[in-house]
């Protein structure tokens, strides 16, 4: 675990988060800055930069980290309306803290195309 990760910190317990979820590879806590009525980031335990560095080890993590999601969604209530999982990558594609992660956002109409 990187020691100056933003979200590795809150995965440890050492930064306060609002937590919604936790299993053995993912932890999600409700976003500071929400962009939409749910707002939820998907964290990977396992530290991994971003998309870019997941490799075929990650295959299964990455099915978890959706399968969270999607019950999120459920828990949340914006299943049966729509809702987006987000991934950043990189600093052109918006993503802020080096550390894998997904967007879990509902609760709005989402316009097309984002950014």
């Amino acid at each position: 675990m990187p020691s100056d990760c933003l979200f590795c910190r809150i995965i440890a317990g050492e930064l306060p988060a609002a937590q919604v979820y936790s299993d053995d590879s993912v932890v999600a806590i409700r976003d500071i800055a929400p962009r939409a009525p749910t707002h939820i980031l998907l964290l990977s335990r396992k530290h991994i930069a971003s998309v870019r560095e997941v490799g075929p080890e990650d295959h299964e993590l990455i099915g978890k980290i959706f399968a969270a999601g999607a019950e999120l969604a459920r828990r949340e209530g914006v299943a049966t309306d729509g809702y987006r999982l987000v991934v950043n990558t990189g600093r052109n594609g918006g993503q802020t803290v080096d550390h894998l992660h997904v967007h879990l956002l509902g609760g709005r109409p989402m316009a097309w195309p984002p950014g």
